[in-house]
C-alpha cells in the first residue's frame, strides 16, 4: 500500500486595510449638529479636487443622498460621504473639528500627503 499524503493549502494571510476615513468625537458632535439644525436631510460629501498651489484641495459639500459614485463611511453613529475618486488620497485621514481664535472648520489629519502649500490651502500626495 501506499501513504497518500493530504496537502492542504492555505489563502496568505491579508492585513487588514486602514477605515477609509474616521472622526475625532469634536468632529462627529460638530456633523451631528449639522445634520440637526442648518442641514437637515443632507449628508455631508468629501471629494477632492484639482486646484490650489499644491495640486489638491478637499471640497465638502452638502447633498440629498449618496450618489453612484459615493462610499457611505459611518464613523461614531454619523454618516458621511466620499466621493469613489477621492478614495485613494483619503485612505486613513482623520476628520477633526477645530476652534480657534478667529476661525473655525473641519481640518484634516491625512497619511497620504507629501506636503501642503504655504497657505495651507491644497496638499499634494
Amino acid at each position: 500500500m501506499t501513504e497518500q499524503s493530504t496537502t492542504t493549502t492555505t489563502a496568505p494571510r491579508r492585513r487588514a486595510l486602514p477605515p477609509l476615513m474616521s472622526l475625532t468625537e469634536r468632529a462627529a458632535q460638530r456633523l451631528e449638529k449639522l445634520y440637526q439644525t442648518n442641514h437637515a436631510g443632507h449628508l455631508l460629501r468629501i471629494a477632492v479636487s484639482t486646484k490650489g498651489c499644491s495640486g489638491h484641495a478637499y471640497d465638502m459639500t452638502f447633498v440629498e443622498q449618496a450618489g453612484p459614485g459615493d462610499e457611505v463611511v459611518v464613523d461614531k453613529g454619523v454618516t458621511l460621504l466620499v466621493d469613489r475618486k477621492a478614495t485613494l488620497f483619503l485612505i486613513g485621514s482623520v476628520m477633526d473639528y477645530e476652534v480657534r481664535q478667529l476661525e473655525s472648520g473641519f481640518t484634516f489629519s491625512n497619511p497620504n500627503e507629501k506636503g501642503r502649500c504655504g497657505c495651507g490651502e491644497s496638499f499634494h500626495v
